[in-house]
This record gives C-alpha cells, sequence and structure tokens, in this order.
C-alpha cells in the first residue's frame, strides 16, 4: 500500500476535481459564538455533493478500483450511502446500499433517490456492515468501505488540502470523529503543523477509546449522532495516523451539539445534521477553547442531511 502522503493526496485531488465541489470557506467573529479575540473558519463541506464530505471518498473509490457487473456495495449509518449512491450513478454503476434502522428518513429518501438498491435492517452501523459483507460473498459487487479503506482515506485527505489553501493561517482545527476517515485523513494532510483536534459524542467515544488503549476498541455506539458518527470502533488504517497525528480529541454531549444546531441556524441560517455541528459543539460547549496564541480556528462543518425543522 502507498504511504498516505503529500503526493498521494494531491493525486487523489486531481482525480476527483471533475467530480466534487470545491466547497467555500466563511471566516466569522467568534464573539457571534462566544469567543472574543479568536476568528472561526468554517469550511461549508455540507455543500458537497450528496451532502457531506464522504462524496469524496466515494468517487476516489469508483476512479481507482476495477466494478465488476455486480456494482458496489455500501454500509453506511446514511451519509456514505448517499455518496456512494450519488457516485455510483454518476459513473453508471449498479449500488446496493445497506443501512441501520437508525438512519434518518431524510438519508433513507436521498438515498433510494439516487437509484441504488437500500436495504434497512439491524438497530447500528455494524449490523449493516454485516449484512453487506454477507452480500458481497454472495454477489461478488466491489464493497466500498465507510471508512477503513485506502482509496476512502485519500478522498477525505482532499478536504484538508482544500481547507490549507482557502486558510493557510489556522492555528487549528476541529473535526468531528466516526470511523475516523475524516479526521484521519485531514491529520495525514496536516502531518502535525497545526493542531488537528477531534471531536466525538459522549456516547459514542470510538478514538478516545482506542487512544487510551493503544489500538481501535470497541465503544458505545449511541447518541443524537448515531447515524453518523457511531460506527463502534475507528478504523486500522487510520489510528496510526491519528496516533502521531491528531492532537486531542474532545468530547462533547448530546444537548450540546443540538445547541450547536441551534447556533447555526441562528447565526448563519445554515442547518447542519447532528454529526455535521459537532465540531462546532466543542467550541460552542466549552469542552475545548482555544489557546491563547490560536488566535484562528477553522471548524469543519460536514454534513446536513437531515430533514428540514425549526431551531426556534
Amino acid at each position: 500500500m502507498a504511504p498516505l502522503d503529500e503526493a498521494e493526496i494531491r493525486a487523489a485531488a486531481r482525480r476527483i476535481a471533475p467530480h466534487v465541489r470545491r466547497t467555500p470557506v466563511i471566516e466569522i467573529d467568534g464573539a457571534d459564538f462566544g469567543l472574543s479575540g479568536t476568528r472561526l473558519v468554517f469550511k461549508l463541506e455540507f455543500l458537497q455533493h450528496a451532502g457531506s464530505f464522504k462524496t469524496r471518498g466515494a468517487f476516489n473509490q469508483m476512479l481507482t478500483r476495477e466494478i465488476g457487473p455486480a456494482g458496489v456495495v455500501a454500509a453506511s449509518g446514511g451519509n456514505h450511502g448517499a455518496a456512494v449512491a450519488y457516485a455510483a450513478m454518476r459513473t453508471a454503476h449498479p449500488a446496493t446500499i445497506f443501512v441501520p434502522t437508525v438512519a434518518s428518513p431524510a438519508k433513507i429518501e436521498q438515498i433510494r433517490g439516487y437509484g441504488a438498491r437500500l436495504e434497512v435492517g439491524g438497530e447500528r452501523y455494524n449490523d449493516a456492515l454485516a449484512a453487506s459483507e454477507r452480500f458481497v460473498a454472495q454477489s461478488g459487487a466491489t464493497a466500498i468501505h465507510a471508512y477503513d479503506q485506502y482509496e476512502t482515506l485519500q478522498g477525505q485527505a482532499t478536504v484538508g488540502l482544500e481547507f490549507e489553501e482557502q486558510a493557510p493561517s489556522l492555528d487549528a482545527l476541529l473535526v468531528a470523529v466516526g470511523g475516523g476517515g475524516l479526521v484521519g485523513g485531514i491529520a495525514a494532510w496536516y502531518r502535525g503543523r497545526i493542531p488537528v483536534i477531534g471531536v466525538e459524542p459522549v456516547e459514542a467515544p470510538t478514538l478516545t477509546r482506542a487512544l487510551e488503549a493503544g489500538e481501535p476498541v470497541d465503544a458505545p455506539a449511541g447518541g443524537v449522532a448515531a447515524d453518523s458518527l457511531a460506527p463502534k470502533r475507528v478504523g486500522s488504517l487510520m489510528f496510526p495516523i491519528a496516533k502521531q497525528h491528531v492532537r486531542e480529541t474532545v468530547l462533547v454531549t448530546d444537548e450540546a451539539i443540538r445547541e450547536a444546531q441551534r447556533t447555526l441556524w441562528k447565526t448563519l441560517r445554515v442547518v447542519a445534521e447532528p454529526g455535521g455541528a459537532a465540531a462546532l459543539a466543542a467550541l460552542t460547549s466549552g469542552a475545548w477553547r482555544p489557546q491563547r496564541e490560536m488566535k484562528t480556528v477553522g471548524v469543519l462543518l460536514c454534513g446536513a442531511n437531515t430533514a428540514a425543522v425549526s431551531f426556534s
């Protein structure tokens, strides 16, 4: 396996560029979020095709692997499934997507809208993953893993490359963590040049538990963001990267995530799903505060696949 180095990440960015959006950034006075003296730079990755960063990894998979007549199969809490379904539609491959019952109706509707065959069953992501693995064994379809495949990590790493090009003066960067493909890819890009902070729900502390144990281990898989940030354990490929290049992890409560969603709506008129607002929740709840020298903090808003709701 080639190293996930700068050259590989740049190659992935060139490969997927015709198929993904270069999502914008917006710089905001931190006082609007209770952080006087700090500039916040939000990357609006929820504006990506299919509503999340997952589309980058999905296209990188489609464009680097040989896909047979059985097409592709993916297990997902929702966002990865939507991304794979979208990429498969655009590249004319059949797709079968397995999601657990915890997947939001908005994500289920989105996957169906992209023309994929959808199977709903089991309570959590790991149940969907097991079902997808049985399907692969029977059908010969190509498995597209949500986070623990090299091609996925390559694609997600392009978020870091793009963010640094758009905001080269960040002093720290907050990133939500589920299976770890996003934070692992971004950390592989920055390689310690700035602190990358992983943010996890209290009820799904996958990377926190792994770092404590020195290896990926099972963790609880619940909470309000369970359809995107609760895979039970982080990927084995991202873990060595995180161990070396993720500065720390921070845990946030469900209420903190909900409050971050409300704050985004009140301040920016942005509707983010719980997983998409988790990184901001670390700031708005006080679970993480920038050090005195950190004048500009990046916050990745990574997904918005949710039904329209009122945050009033």
